[in-house]
């Protein structure tokens, strides 16, 4: 018998179980539920009112089931065609779905019981907890927790940009003490063994508990005199830096480079124009060597969009033939596959009773933290695009100067393609490319994806990037959860975003002319 018709059997014996039909009917209330179909998933919007919903989509060969995180008033008025605002309209709420996926069960385990320890640090004293099937848990916490108006802005409205902070806010929460303890249990072998990520040094700021920036220090020293210099962040170039010292006719030579390290979020006590860095002040920062917890562990923030679906619990899985089992955080450390067995599964709420308000602390304070990270994205940003962005014309710019991994991009994707849409209509966007070009571009683009996305989603997005009056950047290389997650790079890069490398390139063409 082959696997599909092995997961096929399974499902028939299964899903005839009458609790599990009422448990997952009980979950579906106001929810759009497909049904997949062991490689394929059915037609959307649908939704399952009865037991005997789920149950006649199996017998047509459902093997199992995703919901979405969003309630809505009318889920088969849901449709592609449909604007946001119109979305926000229909939608009655939306719950806090935590994705935690690693390669590695035990991983998945300490992140889970570090974002529960997190949620109750921050008042969330209910939640709901289950396997998602394969090697990770999903965490959620009802719409009932947050207040339906915060700010004087209606909660049900603000989806996927309040639910995306919280992660991202949870993401870093956690980081430091996952760091510490996913090091405990696996060596660096076997880490690069199973995912092909190193075991890596991260440096934290002890003031603020956040990772550090590397910088680089450039020791210089001038032959003729012997006098000393430092200088932090340098760019060097081929003109030598002629010696400070009056009546010295020498030039400084490199004696040697160095890295140090700077927090983005703390000043120099004695200097509140300076951030706190490790070579004035190396007592406060402090080395951590481990994976990364946004490599091997990560929150699935990429995926928390409109309509995004995820496994309902006691749903199977086509993979593992495992069912989505709902369990405590007390059985987090002894879970094993054996318990989420299709004839093991016992009932419980996946659903948390909670109360209004409960995680009204858990909003702001992820609000917060998010206006902060954008002030330094910003600021970032800000300097970023004055040294490169202005002189940038897309009149002088063709696509054989486009860096590598746009043009890779170019060739088309079978994965990552909704993230590869927002590099190039930002990448575009950015060199001033005219709305007709940016168009034509990716829609032709589009043909080349296996298989391309649908129309209704090219052209909202398009509408939606040319409307706005602040312009959007692409992400820089390091954002692993584009470039390199979809196989756009390999390596790291000399240049830290596309557009510097264009703008790099077309300084160079102009001192050649």
């Amino acid at each position: 018998m082959g696997k599909e018709e092995r997961i096929r059997a399974i499902t028939h014996i299964y899903y005839s179980n009458p609790k599990i039909l009422e448990a997952m009917a009980k979950f579906s209330l106001d929810r759009e539920v497909v049904p997949r179909y062991f490689e394929s998933f059915g037609k959307r919007p649908d939704r399952i009112q009865y037991p005997s919903d789920i149950l006649g989509m199996v017998r047509k060969g459902a093997t199992s089931f995703h919901a979405s995180e969003e309630l809505w008033n009318d889920v088969m008025a849901l449709n592609s065609d449909l604007k946001t605002e119109e979305m926000n309209e229909m939608r009655k709420g939306w719950d806090l779905l935590i994705d935690v996926d690693s390669p590695f069960l035990d991983l998945s385990k300490i992140a889970t019981k570090l974002l529960i320890k997190a949620l109750e640090q921050h008042g969330i004293k209910n939640y709901g907890l289950k396997f998602s099937g394969n090697k990770g848990f999903h965490i959620i916490v009802s719409s009932k927790a947050f207040p339906k108006v915060y700010n004087n802005v209606e909660t049900r409205k603000m989806f996927p940009e309040w639910a995306r902070a919280i992660l991202e806010y949870l993401t870093d929460y956690i980081k430091k003490d996952y760091y510490i303890e996913a090091g405990k249990i696996l060596t660096e072998r076997e880490i690069e063994q199973n995912t092909g990520i190193k075991e890596e040094a991260n440096v934290i700021c002890k003031k603020c508990g956040k990772k550090a920036t590397k910088g680089e220090v450039v020791n210089f020293k001038c032959p003729l005199c012997g006098m000393e210099m430092s200088r932090m962040d340098l760019k060097l170039t081929k003109r030598k830096l002629r010696c400070l010292n009056s009546g010295c006719a020498g030039f400084f030579e490199i004696v040697d480079k160095k890295n140090y390290y700077y927090c983005n979020y703390c000043k120099d006590e004695d200097d509140n124009k300076r951030q706190m860095n490790s070579e004035k002040n190396p007592e406060n920062f402090e080395e951590l060597r481990g994976v990364n917890a946004d490599k091997i562990a990560k929150l699935d923030l990429v995926l928390v969009s409109p309509r995004h679906l995820f496994r309902m619990p006691y749903s199977l899985h086509e993979k593992t033939a495992l069912a989505s089992v709902v369990i405590t955080k007390e059985q987090i450390d002894g879970f094993t596959l054996k318990d989420a067995m299709p004839l093991n599964v016992k009932i419980f709420d996946f659903m948390p009773n909670n109360t209004e308000g409960e995680a009204r602390y858990l909003l702001s304070s992820a609000l917060e933290w998010k206006k902060t990270e954008e002030k330094i994205e910003e600021k970032t940003w800000k300097n970023y695009e004055n040294k490169d962005f202005d002189e940038i014309d897309s009149k002088n710019i063709t696509e054989d100067i486009f860096p590598e991994p746009i043009k890779k991009l170019l060739k088309g994707l079978k994965d990552g393609k909704k993230r590869g849409l927002f590099i190039l209509i930002t990448f575009l966007r950015s060199l001033n490319f005219s709305p007709e070009y940016i168009n034509k571009r990716v829609r032709e683009w589009n043909k080349l994806n296996e298989p391309p996305l649908k129309e209704n989603y090219i052209k909202a997005q398009i509408e939606w990037h040319l409307k706005q009056k602040k312009k959007i950047l692409p992400p820089n290389y390091a954002n692993e959860a584009f470039y390199k997650d979809i196989g756009l790079i390999n390596e790291a890069q000399k240049f830290k975003n596309p557009l510097s490398e264009i703008a790099s390139k077309i300084r160079n063409l102009k001192k050649r002319e």
